[in-house]
C-alpha cells in the first residue's frame, strides 16, 4: 500500500502506534464479524483523521490508527438510495429498478429494493451470520419492502431518507413518525444519534453471548440535515420543514460529527469489553459526498455531483492481525467492493444469477497485493450527468459540457485535458457510452432531486455546480 501526499494527510492519531502482525486468511479460521457503519452525507475531509480542522473525532481516529484509510475511496453515486442499493446488492444500482431512483422520495413511489434479490446480509445469513441493521434503510417501504424481506434478522431504524433527530418525524408538522422496531412503529424520546448507538451496543452484547458470527449494519442519519446536534431540541421544535433551510452553522455540524464519532466510540468500546474486537471486521464509511457544511478537501463539488466531492468518501477498515494498522492505501475502491470482500472474508458465496460488479478488496487489505487499475461509471440524471474513471483519468459530463481529467494530479478538477489528449477523451466516452448499454435505461418517470431542489433552487447553500 502506497501513500499520497496531499494537504493535511499527516495524522497525529497515528503516530508512534506500533504496527500490527499480519497474518494470512485460512479456509480453517472461525468466520469474522462484521461491522458495517455508514455516515450519511459526511465530506472526504468530515473526519479529523481526513483533514478537518474545525472540531475533532477521536474515537474514528482511533479505528483508522488501528486499520486501514482509503484515500481513493468512492461512493457509487452522489446521494443515498442508489449507492445504498449498490452496497447491499454489490452491483451497479443502475442493474435495478430501484437504483434508478435518485433517490426513492415517499411510499408513493412504490420503488423498492426486490425481496428476490440475493443481498449481502442473504447471504452472510446462508453462511450462518446473524443479520441486523440498525438505523436507515431508504430501499422501499412496507408493505412491499423492507430489511426484514431482504436478509436482516432485525431491524431497528427508520424506513425514509431523513428524519427529525428529536421527534423522529419525516415531517415535523404531521403525523409521519418513522421509527421501527422490525416491522413494528415504536415511540422512543431521545437523540437519534445516541439512541443508534444504544442499539447497537446492545446487539453486540447479544452477539457476543450467543457465539453466533454477526453482520451488523450501523446506518447513521448523523450529519444529514435538518442541522440540529444533541443540545438542539429546541430548535428541533421550532423546524417546519427537514429541509432546514436557515438552519445549521459549522459549529452544529461539528456538534452532529463529534455525537456521532462518540456512539462509534461506544461500538468500538462494545466489542472490546465482550472480547471479541480481534475477531471482529470494523468499517467506517459514508453514502456520498458532503451537504452544506461538509469539507470535501482536495475535491471540486459536494452531493449531487459527480465531481470528486460528491463522490469521494472517507472509507476505513480495521481487523486487527489481517489488516496493518495505522496503513493507507491508494486502491480505488467503490461502495458495492464491500460486498465481494465480506462475503470472502465470511466464507460466503455470492449468487451466480446476479454477478456482482464489485472487486474483492481483500487482497489489498491484507495481502499488500499490487494496485489494481479501475474502470469505474456513474451516471446521473441531475444536470444530466455522466463519468468514467478509467485508471486516473476521468471523463465527466454536466449538461452540455464535458472534460477530461487526471484526478491523481488534478484532484481540483480544473484543468480540461480533452483537447491535449484527444484519444484518451474518445476512449473514455467510448467505454461510457459501451458500459452504459448493459445498464437499465434512465426512468423518466423516477424521482430524481426535483423533490427538494425546487425549494431549495433559490437557497445561496445549495446552489449546485
Amino acid at each position: 500500500m502506497k501513500s499520497s501526499i496531499t494537504r493535511r494527510r499527516a495524522l497525529a492519531a497515528t503516530a508512534g502506534m506500533p504496527l500490527a502482525m499480519v497474518s494470512p486468511l485460512r479456509a480453517a479460521d472461525p468466520k469474522p464479524n462484521i461491522v458495517y457503519m455508514m455516515a450519511d452525507d459526511m465530506g472526504y475531509a468530515d473526519l479529523s483523521c481526513y483533514g478537518r480542522r474545525e472540531y475533532r473525532t477521536p474515537n474514528i481516529d482511533g479505528l483508522a490508527a488501528g486499520g486501514v484509510r482509503f484515500l481513493q475511496a468512492y461512493a457509487n453515486s452522489s446521494v443515498c438510495s442508489a449507492t445504498r442499493t449498490a452496497l447491499i446488492t454489490g452491483r451497479y444500482q443502475y442493474r435495478l429498478a430501484v437504483g434508478l431512483e435518485e433517490p426513492i422520495a415517499s411510499a408513493a413511489r412504490k420503488a423498492g429494493l426486490p425481496a428476490s434479490h440475493p443481498t449481502l446480509p442473504s447471504l452472510l445469513k446462508k453462511s450462518g451470520y446473524g443479520t441486523t441493521l440498525i438505523g436507515k434503510w431508504h430501499l422501499g417501504y412496507l408493505p412491499d419492502y423492507s430489511p426484514l424481506k431482504s436478509g436482516y434478522d432485525h431491524f431497528w431504524g427508520f424506513q425514509g431518507g431523513a428524519l427529525d433527530y428529536f421527534s423522529h418525524k419525516a415531517n415535523p408538522s404531521a403525523d409521519t413518525d418513522d421509527l421501527w422496531d422490525d416491522n413494528a412503529k415504536v415511540h422512543e424520546a431521545g437523540y437519534l444519534t445516541n439512541l443508534l448507538g444504544d442499539r447497537a451496543v446492545k446487539v453486540i452484547d447479544d452477539y457476543a453471548k450467543s457465539k453466533q458470527p454477526f453482520f451488523l449494519s450501523l446506518h447513521f442519519n448523523a450529519p444529514h440535515w435538518p442541522w440540529e446536534g444533541p443540545e438542539d431540541e429546541t430548535e428541533s421544535r421550532r423546524v417546519k420543514s427537514l429541509f432546514d433551510f436557515d438552519g445549521g452553522s459549522l459549529k452544529t455540524y461539528g456538534s452532529m460529527v463529534t455525537q456521532l464519532d462518540l456512539q462509534v466510540g461506544r461500538v468500538l468500546k462494545a466489542l472490546d469489553s465482550n472480547g471479541i474486537a480481534k475477531d471482529t471486521i470494523v468499517i467506517f464509511t459514508s453514502d456520498n459526498g458532503g451537504e452544506r457544511f461538509s469539507d470535501t478537501w482536495p475535491f471540486t463539488g459536494k452531493k449531487l455531483d459527480l465531481l470528486e466531492g460528491g463522490l469521494r468518501i472517507p472509507a476505513i477498515a480495521r481487523w486487527p492481525g489481517r489488516i496493518k494498522a495505522r496503513s493507507t492505501t491508494d486502491q480505488v475502491a467503490i461502495t458495492m467492493d464491500w460486498v465481494p470482500t465480506l462475503l470472502a472474508a465470511g466464507g460466503a458465496q455470492a449468487d451466480p444469477a446476479y454477478p456482482l460488479d464489485g472487486m474483492n478488496l481483500l487482497p489489498a487489505l491484507t495481502q499488500n497485493a499490487a494496485l489494481v487499475s479501475r474502470k469505474l461509471y456513474w451516471r446521473y440524471r441531475y444536470n444530466a450527468q455522466r463519468a468514467t474513471r478509467d485508471g486516473d483519468m476521468k471523463w465527466l459530463k454536466i449538461n452540455e459540457n464535458t472534460f477530461l481529467f487526471n484526478v491523481a494530479d488534478d484532484p481540483l478538477e480544473r484543468a480540461n485535458l480533452k483537447d491535449r489528449q484527444p484519444e484518451v477523451y474518445h476512449r473514455l466516452v467510448s467505454a461510457y457510452e459501451a458500459w452504459s448499454k448493459t445498464m437499465l435505461p434512465e426512468d423518466p418517470n423516477a424521482n430524481t432531486t426535483a423533490f427538494y431542489d425546487d425549494e431549495l433552487a433559490d437557497h445561496p447553500g445549495n446552489k449546485r455546480k
